[in-house]
């Protein structure tokens, strides 16, 4: 079993009288891709924004390679390796694709010429290169979520939190994103991915924490998770694995 480069240790997370996130725990291994799934409102988003540095926890503990990054604010962590994409992708419209990508790189590399050359090689992986000199407000919605994966690539990080990057695609466009995303985790990246199109999950994830109501109710590989009723149950509503269940045992 190999190390894990993140350990979320009973994490917690309120705004004002609402629990987002209740004694969340989890772990990410090296090297891995690790899927948090769960329904619209589970609290998977904040719980990206709380390893990521966005928001900061009221309980709990965040380890990242075995320091104790709990509460580190975002700037900090995408310098120590920890990058996320986000759900709406907002990028810099006035700018060209490759301008985009090297503002990414620009948080390691200072030369504008280094950085360019290191967006490029981003934007190959993506399949963006042809894309290059075209202005971001002319991408579709598929061209925009690959700038959004390769903005989040170009920073060099170890770690890499994607949060529903195959929201909105099509089924011949989500094909096409996963050889990317596998390819990313083949050049060494560990990604952890906040996801609803539920065959891609279960193609790409070796581990799936399952997420309702804040709170982590199941884990385990895919086959263990696709079989477990307090998932079938969250998604398909109250009595939803006895229903199958019983389906099953009456063919």
């Amino acid at each position: 079993m190999t190390e894990p480069i993140l350990l979320v240790e009973g994490i917690s997370k309120s705004f004002g009288g609402l629990r987002a996130v209740r004694e969340a725990t989890l772990s990410v291994e090296v090297g891995g891709i690790t899927a948090v799934i769960g329904p619209n409102g589970a609290g998977k988003t904040t719980l990206f924004a709380l390893i990521a540095g966005f928001q900061r926890p009221t309980g709990g503990r965040i380890l990242y390679n075995d320091a104790d990054i709990t509460g580190q604010p975002a700037h900090r962590l995408a310098r120590q390796g920890i990058a996320r994409t986000f759900q709406i992708v907002q990028p810099f419209a006035g700018l060209t694709v490759l301008e985009n990508i090297a503002i990414g790189a620009h948080l390691h590399i200072a030369g504008r010429a280094d950085a360019l050359g290191a967006a490029t090689e981003v934007a190959t992986l993506v399949g963006l290169k042809p894309m290059l000199q075209q202005s971001a407000a002319t991408l579709t919605v598929a061209g925009r979520k690959r700038l959004e994966l390769a903005r989040a690539l170009a920073t060099s990080p170890k770690l890499l939190l994607l949060d529903e990057v195959l929201a909105g695609l099509n089924p011949s466009e989500i094909r096409d994103m996963l050889p990317i995303i596998r390819a990313i985790r083949e050049r060494g990246v560990t990604i952890m991915m906040i996801e609803h199109v539920m065959q891609a999950v279960m193609s790409l994830a070796e581990q799936i924490y399952v997420l309702v109501e804040g709170h982590v109710i199941a884990d385990g590989p895919p086959a263990k998770i696709a079989a477990d009723p307090r998932v079938i149950e969250a998604y398909l509503g109250a009595g939803a694995a006895t229903r199958l269940a019983g389906g099953a045992n009456g063919r």
